[in-house]
């Protein structure tokens, strides 16, 4: 099953587009559209309206979006026809009912799963091999920083035993005045 055609879009399609064409379809198949239609009638349009949801929920995320365009240009249609299904048990298993509207316990399961995702994210960004050579090279300029101005007092007072820099700097301006007059 194309998820396009579903949404009768095409592959190009902007994310506005692709929203617009879900809104008139969710219309067209709502459930509380059709409670009142025969029961065959009802049921078609219940499962067209998961479809409609379910192509919305994969072409409107760019992640999902480009997983399923990998997926279904470089096979068969079968195969786009397994990701769909995929996609179809794992929305199911989420608990939002298969109509895109989450529950209770879907909200709850989304916030510990955007916790647990959030520190696994947050890891795999701090072990990075470009952030741990950006670390280490900000450790080697800030440990640089400390050595020269720690070694900086220690020149100006073995230079200058007697005087503290306010001294020095006042011999200076002295020295500057003698010489312009």
């Amino acid at each position: 099953m194309d998820l396009y055609k579903v949404l009768g879009v095409n592959r190009s399609a902007t994310k506005d587009e692709i929203k617009e064409a879900f809104r008139k379809l969710a219309v067209k198949y709502h459930p509380d559209k059709h409670s009142h239609s025969p029961k065959p009638v009802r049921d078609s349009a219940t499962l067209r309206f998961k479809q409609v949801s379910e192509a919305y929920e994969v072409l409107s995320d760019d992640r999902k979006r480009a997983h399923y365009n990998l997926t279904s240009s470089s096979s068969s249609a079968s195969s786009s026809y397994n990701y769909y299904q995929r996609y179809a048990n794992a929305s199911r298993r989420s608990g939002d009912g298969g109509y895109g509207f989450s529950s209770a316990n879907s909200y709850k399961n989304n916030r510990q799963n955007y916790a647990s995702n959030f520190w696994h994210v947050s890891l795999r960004f701090f072990t990075t091999r470009a952030f741990l050579l950006n670390l280490a090279f900000a450790g080697a300029l800030y440990g640089g920083t400390v050595v020269i101005d720690n070694s900086r007092e220690a020149l100006w007072k073995m230079h200058n035993s007697g005087k503290s820099f306010e001294e020095a700097m006042e011999s200076i301006e002295k020295a500057k005045a003698r010489r312009d007059t």
